[in-house]
């Protein structure tokens, strides 16, 4: 049986300095709706895709936290299947630990959006608003916009003008995007964390240009009625020649130089992989293009800008250390400096990408039983054979409320034996699994097989592979209950399509962030004072 911790003794390992995974299982929208502060999101319906890339020791010490209903408790039977040898649940889950008197916190990559807003706060990072930036246009007043976030982002909305840079690779390609000295650089992002870093990224580097962050991004200019522009093509330039890459690099190995950050030889990067007592992360931050074209053996890719935005989507063990690299020497020094003040033990690969360095294997997590397939041909024959077969579609709720199978339920792993039971089905009931991923499918069956179904199928191309057998569909919208759709985090979902009010709280919950969280939260950050940054730069004003 899998010992339990009550939340005050969790909150006591979270701060006693030993390395911890803390793992919440639910689903997306249960997880964004509240969970302890340093959680990592680890739904039950993907355990087993992504454990191995979150926790790759296989004695890392893990606690699990639910909604008190169980499902940790069968995640610790899975882990424990695997080879994970320290398992602990949180007793009561997430309610456990509001009762105990301990913030649950709403939305997602919490701890890097709390880092914005203290960078903001502590550091005066200076910002226009939008209005602000319309009146120095009108004035013809130099300026050159970039969008700190991804290109896929800044393609569905961006500023008018501004061109995609993301925040990874700002320190290493926005000069060719700068006439000269004098010409002021505004950084934009959907909100507020991807402008304050991006912002204050440039200004830890020292560069000579007045730079601002543009207060509340794209929602902040949609609340103040502009028009936003959609489908932008305008992309990052190339990386700079011979002569600005030596000062690009001159300028990042200074922050390595303020954060006491170490640039690690091969040697002493193979000395951290192979040590088995601490888990280490070896990072590839370059753009995907390039991981793309090869990488080092066994790393990661993490996009620089999305690995500070979204950290906890990349890192799971909270005690890690995580060694970056990239190809040029100017784009790992800064993520380093930022993993360093979110609170990890970060360095860089000191040769980057050429780098004798092997990273182990991660554990395999994945079974290696998979569903019996049904292509077309064999759902049809299937169908006329038993055309009262479950079917259960697994995909988003949202898809399936735009269109679905005939006949399906939509569910979820978490949930799907419980649907089964109040559906009465005998365990030799056909049931038909539709997902997008086929091993989100085979997961959710290995617990049906596990509970005694003995005909679990999967369709080959999920939902399309129903279209192609010609079976019927259900096209028109198909509302489900918000109570039933944990997958979704109803508290961000329609910020985005015209929800003014919804842009409006989403905003106040980002700026609210610091005044929830505890002492020993804030703790955790290693933010400088002003008077460590990189000098000699202009007042932005």
């Amino acid at each position: 049986m899998t010992r339990s911790i009550d939340a005050v003794a969790l909150r006591g390992w979270i701060n006693d300095g030993q390395p911890l995974a803390l793992f919440d299982v639910r689903e997306h929208g249960q997880y964004g709706e509240g969970h302890p502060f340093f959680a990592v999101p680890l739904p039950y319906s993907r355990l087993e895709l992504d454990v191995a890339r979150l926790a790759p020791r296989l004695g890392e010490r893990i606690v699990l936290l639910d909604d008190g209903d169980g499902v940790a408790g069968r995640a610790a039977r899975r882990l424990a299947e695997l080879g994970y040898r320290d398992v602990t649940l949180l007793a009561g889950g997430a309610p456990a630990w509001a009762a105990a008197g301990f913030t649950l916190f709403k939305g997602v990559n919490v701890p890097s959006k709390t880092l914005g807003e203290l960078v903001e706060h502590l550091q005066e990072t200076p910002r226009l608003s939008a209005a602000e930036l319309v009146a120095r246009r009108t004035a013809g007043e130099p300026l050159v916009l970039v969008d700190g976030r991804t290109f896929e982002e800044h393609q569905k909305m961006t500023i008018p003008g501004a061109h995609s840079l993301p925040n990874g690779e700002l320190a290493l390609r926005l000069p060719a995007l700068l006439p000269d000295a004098r010409t002021t650089v505004v950084v934009h992002c959907a909100g507020r964390t991807r402008s304050i870093i991006g912002a204050q990224t440039l200004r830890n580097l020292g560069l000579p240009n007045p730079v601002l962050a543009l207060e509340n991004g794209t929602q902040g200019w949609y609340l103040a009625d502009y028009a936003l522009e959609h489908g932008s093509q305008r992309r990052y330039p190339p990386a700079p020649a011979a002569g600005e890459l030596a000062e690009a690099r001159a300028r990042s190995a200074r922050l390595l130089q303020r954060d006491g950050l170490p640039a690690l030889s091969a040697t002493q990067a193979q000395q951290w992989l192979d040590d088995d007592r601490r888990t280490t992360y070896l990072l590839d931050i370059r753009t995907a293009e390039e991981f793309a074209q090869g990488s080092i053996d066994g790393a990661q890719h993490a996009p620089g800008g999305q690995l500070v935005q979204a950290t906890d989507q990349y890192i799971g063990v909270r005690g890690g250390r995580v060694i970056v690299f990239d190809d040029d020497g100017v784009r790992a020094p800064v993520v380093a400096s930022w993993l360093h003040q979110l609170g990890y033990e970060s360095a860089v690969l000191a040769h980057g990408v050429n780098a004798a360095v092997k990273a182990p294997a991660p554990p395999r997590t994945l079974p290696a039983h998979a569903l019996p397939v049904l292509d077309a041909n064999l759902l049809r024959a299937l169908y006329a054979e038993a055309p009262d077969a479950l079917r259960f579609d697994l995909r988003d709720s949202a898809e399936y409320a735009r269109g679905h199978a005939k006949g399906a339920a939509w569910s979820i792993r978490p949930r799907l034996p419980a649907t089964l039971d109040r559906l009465g089905a005998t365990h030799d009931h056909p049931v038909i699994l539709i997902a997008s991923e086929p091993h989100i499918a085979n997961l959710a069956g290995l617990d049906l097989l596990a509970e005694g179904y003995r005909h679990v199928y999967r369709l080959a191309e999920g939902y399309q592979t129903w279209q192609a057998a010609g079976l019927p569909e259900a096209t028109e919208p198909t509302p489900l209950p918000p109570e039933t759709r944990i997958d979704y985090l109803f508290f961000v979902h329609d910020r985005h399509e015209g929800n003014k009010d919804a842009a409006r709280a989403y905003l106040a919950w980002e700026t609210g962030l610091i005044a929830q969280c505890a002492p020993d939260e804030i703790g955790r950050f290693r933010i400088p004072a002003p008077a460590a940054l990189a000098p000699a730069r202009h007042k932005a004003a």
